[in-house]
C-alpha cells in the first residue's frame, strides 16, 4: 500500500490529509493527476453513499495498482434542520463557491433567528478505502461546534471562518493548522484509517 490516491479534485482537501497522514505512503495524489476521470456526480442521499460512489467509481478506472481513499463530509447546523449537510458544497446552488455558500448559511440563520445555543452545529467526514471495485472499509469522523456570527479568519477553506469548534473561542480559519488538524473531523477519520493500516480486522 504504498501508493494512495485521493478521489478529489480538491487541492485543499487533498492536502490537509497529506498533512495529517504524513510519510505513511510513499506517494499521494488525487484527482488532478487523472484529468480523464472527469467529475463524478454525487447522487447519494450520504456522506457514506457519495464517499463509496467516488471511491468505487475511481478504482474502476484505475484498477488495482493503487488504493483509493475517498472522503465525503459537509456541515450540519441544527436550526436548519441538518442542512447543507451532503449539500453542504453546493448550498447555494450549482455555481456555488466556498464564499457564496458562508453568506447563505449565514443569511438563513437570520432568517430563522438563530442565535446563541440555537447555533450549534457539526461537521461530518465519512472516507472509504477501496481498491479496484471492491470496498476496503469505512472510517467517520466528526466535531461539534457553532456558527459564528460573521466570518473570521483567513486560513482554512469551506466553512471554516465561520465554524466554532467545542471548547474553542476561535474558528478553524482562526486556528493554527496543528490545532485545527489534531481536532477535526476529517483528523478523526483519519486516525480510525491509521488505526485500519496497522490492523485492518480493527474498522469494518
Amino acid at each position: 500500500m504504498n501508493r494512495l490516491i485521493i478521489a478529489t479534485g480538491n487541492t485543499h482537501k487533498t492536502e490537509e490529509i497529506s498533512n495529517l497522514l504524513g510519510s505513511i505512503f510513499e506517494s499521494i495524489e488525487d484527482l488532478q493527476s487523472y484529468p480523464e476521470i472527469g467529475e463524478i456526480d454525487e447522487i447519494g442521499t450520504t456522506f457514506e453513499e457519495n464517499a463509496e460512489l467516488k471511491a468505487i467509481e475511481v478504482g474502476k478506472l484505475l484498477g488495482n495498482s493503487a488504493i483509493i481513499l475517498s472522503d465525503d463530509s459537509g456541515l450540519e447546523v441544527d436550526a436548519l434542520n441538518g442542512a447543507p449537510g451532503v449539500r453542504s458544497a453546493r448550498f447555494s446552488g450549482e455555481n456555488a463557491n466556498d464564499a457564496s455558500n458562508r453568506k447563505k448559511l449565514l443569511d438563513e440563520l437570520e432568517v430563522v433567528g438563530a442565535h446563541g445555543e440555537r447555533r450549534a452545529a457539526r461537521f461530518r467526514c465519512v472516507m472509504v478505502l477501496a481498491r479496484g471495485d471492491h470496498k476496503l472499509a469505512v472510517f467517520y469522523g466528526a466535531v461539534e461546534g457553532k456558527i459564528a456570527d460573521k466570518e473570521k479568519g483567513e486560513s482554512g477553506f469551506g466553512y471554516d471562518s465561520i465554524f466554532i469548534p467545542q471548547d474553542y473561542d476561535k474558528t478553524f480559519a482562526e486556528l493554527p493548522s496543528h490545532i485545527k488538524n489534531s481536532i477535526s473531523h476529517r483528523a478523526n477519520a483519519l486516525a480510525a484509517f491509521k488505526t485500519w493500516l496497522l490492523d485492518p480486522d480493527s474498522v469494518k
